[in-house]
């Protein structure tokens, strides 16, 4: 389980292509804090750590990964996105999330609003059906709050401190963003589904 409150950055050092999908390669100071098995975030996509040594781990994506988020375009010196799983004790500053990516955004429009900067993502309907205003919404990996949404797109306000300590600091027209809507309204749509 996730926050959202991304706890560094780290950088593809390598892509190798496994025939089963690709192992990546990612230098990162949390890799410190890692050991096998552990559980870590990449750009919003829970993974499995593996040979965590010396500020580097490695990590096997499969195919299923890499057709439902943007880590198939990653490549060696790509900027990502980290977070460790939460721990019981931790508080719990964002919001919840599996690190199971629903599907892709593409940034299509970004403007400045005074230190902010407002980032608009296009989405697919089947997405934005679970998105509403003021909700939460990770883009990334990162918590955000929904500024607006319609029937094309949500928006997202950043602060001075969110593009400094994530990959959204470099941001750019047309790169694809890993979407996780928030899963409580999936299981509520079910659930009344069921009772139809």
């Amino acid at each position: 389980m996730f926050t959202g409150l991304v706890q560094g950055l780290g950088t593809v050092a390598a892509v190798q292509p496994t025939g089963e999908g690709v192992r990546l390669a990612i230098a990162s100071p949390l890799g410190a804090e890692l050991a096998q098995g552990d559980s870590i975030a990449v750009n919003g996509v829970c993974l499995t750590a593996i040979d965590p040594a010396n500020g580097t781990f490695a990590a096997d994506v499969m195919n299923e990964t890499l057709r439902r988020s943007s880590l198939a375009g990653v490549g060696p010196g790509t900027e990502v996105n980290l977070e460790l799983p939460l721990r019981a004790a931790d508080r719990l500053g964002g919001h919840i999330m599996q690190g199971h990516v629903d599907g892709l955004g593409t940034i299509a429009e970004i403007t400045q609003d005074g230190f902010a900067r407002i980032v608009r993502i296009a989405a697919a309907p089947e997405l934005l059906r679970y998105v509403v205003e003021k909700g939460s919404i990770a883009i990334d990996g990162v918590s955000l709050t929904v500024s607006a949404v319609d029937d094309e797109s949500l928006s997202v306000s950043l602060i001075p401190e969110t593009l400094e300590r994530t990959i959204f600091g470099t941001a750019e027209l047309g790169r694809p963003v890993n979407l996780e809507v928030d899963v409580l309204a999936k299981y509520v749509e079910k659930l009344v589904g069921a009772h139809r």
